[in-house]
């Protein structure tokens, strides 16, 4: 089992930057894929940004290409996610999670996931 915490979240102005942090512990040597996710109420959850192990690859949304960038420390076992340049749009519950090898923009993909921490941009 791995054990996923999300941090960092919170209520900032449009045009304003936040800085999600994910830590995890446990089995952490099956992390291989990390990523981030975001759900509104009744929306289904969507895809935001992910990192494969190496950290050399990094895939984004559409919408938060050039705002949004995930990064990894391997030795601490925690993914970041910088947002600048928010917008009301991105409001929503901002998910962190873990998956095996490879890569991968699907949900299901990812076996193990946190709480969520809650960001609000206001207009």
């Amino acid at each position: 089992q791995v054990q996923v915490t999300e941090s960092g979240g919170g209520l900032v102005q449009a045009g304003g930057s936040l800085n999600l942090s994910c830590a995890t512990s446990g089995r952490t040597i099956s992390i291989y894929k990390m990523a981030w996710f975001r759900q509104t109420t009744g929306k289904e959850r969507e895809f935001v940004a992910s990192i494969t192990w190496s950290g050399g690859r990094t895939f984004y949304a559409d919408s938060v290409k050039g705002r949004f960038t995930i990064s990894r420390d391997n030795v601490k076992n925690t993914v970041a996610l910088q947002m600048n340049s928010l917008q009301p749009e991105d409001t929503a519950a901002y998910y962190c999670a873990t998956g095996g090898p490879g890569s991968s923009r699907w949900a299901s993909d990812y076996n193990f996931w946190g709480r969520g921490t809650q960001v609000t941009v206001s207009s």
